[in-house]
């Protein structure tokens, strides 16, 4: 039965620019690359189509698709990180930075956010707030490795999209219970993502009426008299 927008899907891909790997979930891909992240959490990524899961021109190619379908696509700048504004590229003094601006840094100014240094030319520093990847065409090879018709594996896949990262969760009676890992509100990404995340499971699962988060606290071990000598 092919692919279709509300389906959730386990998917598999690896995306190119200018013939450079950018994005992979293959971990052995990202090592060969240079771009590796210990805590990226590789393997095929649960994603809602027609959700923008994933970048948009790789989202809408998927509906119509088998389950094993295996293919290659190229994004265009309008459905990927959008075509290259010029109005986005400012100029500012070198004496703006507390250190010193290099071609291809990346720099963060208030109110303006994260952009990266394209030209010094005397004392003033050419900063570019477009995405990097802005007017490019990607490239993407992908592989629809299976539907997740399971209420759980959905949620999960949602936590470990957004947070990066999976959770101790049950769903009983359109009720889901998620045990939340020792530490959990120091973490940014979670902070971040949590309502997101809640909503989209409202949104999309339709057997879940009810989350409930679950933060347990154990009184610590008391030491013993050894061990409170040893410490001393």
């Amino acid at each position: 039965m092919p692919i279709e927008n509300g389906d959730f899907i386990r998917l598999s891909y690896t995306g190119t620019v200018a013939g450079t790997i950018f994005d992979t979930t293959d971990e052995d891909q990202a090592k060969d690359a240079g771009i590796h992240n210990p805590q990226g959490g590789y393997g095929p990524v649960t994603i809602h189509v027609g959700s923008h899961h994933v970048i948009v021109g790789l989202d809408e190619a998927l509906p119509g698709k088998e389950v094993g379908y295996e293919g290659e696509i190229d994004v265009p700048p309008e459905k990927a990180f959008g075509e290259h504004d010029a109005n986005k590229v400012e100029a500012y003094n070198k004496n703006s930075f507390k250190d010193k601006p290099k071609k291809g840094t990346s720099v963060k100014i208030e109110d303006k956010g994260e952009g990266t240094v394209v030209d010094v030319i005397g004392n003033r520093v050419l900063v570019d707030f477009n995405h990097p990847f802005a007017g490019k065409t990607l490239h993407y090879s992908f592989k629809i490795e299976e539907k997740v018709d399971a209420p759980e594996e959905q949620f999960q896949g949602l936590i470990k999209l957004y947070a990066g990262r999976e959770m101790d969760l049950a769903i009983d009676e359109g009720k889901a219970t998620i045990e939340l890992p020792p530490g959990i509100n120091y973490d940014r990404r979670w902070v971040l993502w949590r309502s997101r995340i809640i909503h989209e499971a409202f949104e999309f699962i339709k057997d879940i009426n009810e989350i409930v988060l679950v933060e347990t606290f154990r009184r610590p071990e008391e030491k013993g008299p050894e061990e409170s000598e040893q410490d001393e």
